[in-house]
């Protein structure tokens, strides 16, 4: 079979452990992101000794394990090495988001924020230019003032970046007609506008942030007996609040009226998975659709017998509501034409093209996470994707997400 060559919209840029140390100004550096470098006796029956601690606000001594290249080397984040590893999984181009840097970006010290978004805007714009066919470095844009918003998605647009980077968890919300200069800046810049996974809603004042809390969590669940509360627990989370983020995300948008006023403007959510896309499009139209078997004229509500029989503000008819979608198109339509979700590994999603719409669905390695497929995606790509023809794997693979960035093509070998 011929195989495809890769376009992920999913892979994180290391960054340099000291970038932010040495370029934020002066009077913020003592509250920069930093990590270092942890070389310790072997930990753990497959005996880790490379790590890698932060330093910043709400993820304090957040540590993990060293990412490694393809050939099991530390992950430097140059861009040399990040094409040798996108080679050696046949991955042509790549989209890429920050790494640490996420930690800093979106809190609510704007200052602080905003500075370490330029610091980073500055550093892949500069780093990544020459790679501009085969890596899309995403610009974040933290969203505590619509002013600065703006100016830096201009600011990036002159340096070159296609792409901007939104929080999950906004300051304010995506619906809000305060931000379509944000939107109107976007398109007439030509980016795309893309959200990732776990970002947003760090109060710099707290010592452990939303996600920290949520790692904790999981790190100490590992150390837990299985029982059927920690079971149905696991299964709860992941079924239901997994998906609120990015359910809120595309409700604000076509329920916002954004898709309609800014139809040339494409939204990537990053690493959410997928397999929630076809029921929440299916409810969002249902929320605005009268039934065939259902009576228009059926009232419900609280009676007031001191108000008038002509004057019952507390009864209403139950489904007339439904009749009044606001706007052209229905929700999935918009979700269509400008909505799309990435995922790894999620065979339901994949099952769920035709319903969803195949143009939806842009597939990631997420590298270089140990979530990801990074150094298994071609085993991953197989067990997925079998049964899917050869249009389809062309679209989902590459062709959608080459086509929204303006890389380079997958190309058959």
């Amino acid at each position: 079979m011929t195989e495809e060559l890769l376009v992920s919209v999913d892979g994180h840029i290391v960054e340099p452990p000291d970038l932010f140390l040495t370029r934020l100004p002066k009077h913020l550096r003592d509250r920069a992101i930093w990590e270092e470098n942890l070389e310790i006796a072997p930990l753990g029956p497959d005996g880790r000794t490379q790590f890698r601690k932060l330093h910043t606000p709400g993820f304090e001594g957040w540590t993990n394990s060293a990412y490694p290249h393809f050939d099991g080397s530390p992950n430097t984040g140059r861009p040399e090495r990040i094409l040798q590893d996108m080679d050696s999984e046949g991955v042509r181009a790549q989209v890429m988001h920050p790494n640490l840097s996420f930690f800093g970006l979106y809190s609510d010290d704007h200052e602080l924020s905003l500075a370490h978004a330029r610091v980073y805007n500055d550093y892949v714009a500069e780093t990544f230019s020459p790679h501009r066919a085969r890596i899309a470095p995403t610009a974040p844009i933290p969203m505590t003032d619509v002013d600065d918003a703006v100016a830096e998605i201009n600011r990036v647009a002159g340096l070159g970046l296609r792409a901007i980077l939104l929080p999950a968890v906004s300051p304010i919300p995506y619906h809000s007609r305060e931000l379509d200069r944000v939107w109107s800046a976007a398109q007439a810049n030509g980016m795309t506008v893309t959200f990732h996974v776990a970002t947003g809603g760090v109060k710099v004042s707290r010592a452990a942030s939303p996600t920290l809390r949520g790692l904790m969590l999981t790190v100490a669940a590992q150390s837990q007996p299985i029982n059927d509360n920690l079971v149905v627990d696991r299964i709860v989370f992941a079924a239901t609040q997994q998906s609120l983020a990015p359910q809120q995300i595309i409700a604000s948008l076509v329920g916002g009226g954004v898709t309609e006023r800014f139809p040339d403007l494409h939204f990537v959510l990053v690493e959410f998975n997928a397999n929630w896309l076809v029921s929440f499009m299916a409810a969002m139209d249902k929320a605005w659709t009268l039934g065939v078997g259902q009576d228009r004229d059926f009232w419900v509500g609280l009676w007031d017998d001191n108000r008038p029989e002509d004057d019952q503000p507390g009864m209403a008819q139950v489904f007339k509501l439904n009749e009044r979608w606001p706007y052209p198109l229905r929700p999935s339509d918009y979700v269509r034409r400008q909505i799309h979700v990435s995922f790894q590994e999620d065979p339901v999603a994949l099952a769920c093209r035709h319903i969803t719409g195949l143009s939806t669905l842009v597939w990631g390695v997420d590298y270089p996470h140990p979530e990801g497929t990074f150094r298994r995606t071609r085993e991953a790509i197989a067990a997925q994707f079998q049964g899917v023809s050869a249009e389809d794997r062309a679209a989902i693979l590459g062709g959608t997400t080459a086509k929204l960035f303006g890389l380079e093509a997958p190309i058959a070998v």
